[in-house]
């Protein structure tokens, strides 16, 4: 499927396409291998003090960084003009985050958790997605009024400070938090929490998994960077789910091209396309496809249709909040979060510290929707 996808694809839409297809099928792959989640990695930090995820979340951004900033200060790479995932730092981000944590915790997922969940065979994330695009495209209704709250405008480190100091800033706070991730862990639940090794010979699991999480980090950096040179901006992915939403209500009669949001250059040539045409759409569909390889390769592929009540009530309204939360925060975990800080744009890191603060209160809010902690 993979294959032909790409075939198909770069048949109707150009070789450009293609390349975000099968990036997009490689990504799936590396982080259903490797369990590559930032809601499942957060839940451990803040219930079992286990940083592990953390630190590879660390070990990604620095990695990533290293290229982003020289190339988004001089405007390209690999010949190919770049720009970086740069947003207001404002209430919108704040809110937007806030919100996007609680979903995190209710959905079972975050953006890039969703997708190779779904791909993976989940579903009661299947469940979570089908929210996630209904929160989407609800707030791109609202946008024009969140984009009026007050805010600071974008602030980009590279321009405010330079390339070489926000490099070394960046990478001396990726350092300090892994650091801390790793003395809080040990001084106070008294153990590193050793990884299980696997007996498994290395093809084997190359091919079925799991792979460490340290490999998934390199990986998904790696990926990044192929992603900021094909399509001269940073892997995200939320936007697709608005675009998927905006064409399902146009499809049932909704003049939703009248919309502010909808509007706007990018936004309204998206909508008068195919979605196939838009980056973010593309490469979701393939994240999708390279999960659900990953999960035939391992053997794991076994949908269970029988999701509670309970759970699939979080699910639903965790979509939901996820949805509408990204849109608010100018994207989601890699959007805003990964592609954000890796781009030296203020707006990740304040996404970042909201993000977790409604984490803190999803935990919370799990044990009322028989989910456990």
């Amino acid at each position: 499927m993979l294959a032909a996808g790409a075939v198909w694809i770069g048949d109707i839409q150009g070789s450009r396409m293609a390349a975000l297809f099968g990036l997009g099928g490689l990504l799936g792959l590396i982080l259903y291998h490797a369990s590559f989640g930032f809601t499942s990695a957060w839940r451990r930090l803040l219930v079992n003090g286990d940083g592990r995820g953390l630190r590879a979340q660390m070990v990604m951004l620095a990695l990533a960084t290293i290229v982003f900033l020289p190339a988004i200060s001089g405007g390209t790479l690999f010949g190919q003009q770049v720009v970086g995932a740069i947003a207001p730092v404002g209430i919108s981000v704040a809110a937007g985050a806030f919100i996007f944590g609680i979903g995190m915790q209710l959905g079972g997922g975050c953006a890039s958790g969703t997708l190779f969940a779904v791909g993976g065979g989940s579903t009661r994330v299947a469940v979570t997605l089908a929210g996630f695009i209904a929160g989407s495209v609800i707030a791109t209704f609202h946008m024009p009024w969140w984009v009026a709250q007050p805010n600071l405008g974008s602030i980009s480190l590279v321009r405010e400070l330079g390339m070489a100091l926000a490099m070394t800033i960046q990478l001396t706070v990726f350092a300090a938090i892994a650091v801390a991730s790793l003395v809080w862990q040990r001084r106070s639940f008294g153990s590193h929490h050793p990884a299980p090794k696997s007996v498994a010979p290395l093809p084997a699991r190359i091919l079925r998994g799991p792979w460490p999480l340290m490999g998934g980090a390199v990986g998904l950096a790696i990926l990044n960077i192929a992603t900021l040179a094909v399509s001269g901006h940073p892997w995200s992915i939320t936007f697709g789910f608005s675009l998927w939403g905006a064409k399902l209500l146009a499809l049932g009669g909704v003049d939703v091209a009248a919309w502010e949001f909808w509007t706007w250059p990018y936004p309204a040539r998206a909508l008068a396309g195919s979605v196939l045409g838009e980056d973010t759409s593309v490469m979701n569909f393939g994240i999708m496809l390279g999960a659900f390889l990953a999960a035939g390769l391992a053997g794991k592929f076994a949908p269970d249709f029988r999701v509670p009540f309970r759970p699939l009530v979080a699910a639903i309204l965790g979509g939901l909040l996820l949805g509408y939360g990204a849109r608010l925060a100018f994207g989601c975990n890699i959007g805003a979060f990964f592609s954000g800080v890796a781009s030296g744009s203020l707006h990740g890191w304040l996404w970042l510290i909201c993000a977790l603060a409604g984490n803190w209160i999803g935990l919370r809010l799990r044990p009322h929707f028989a989910l456990r902690n």
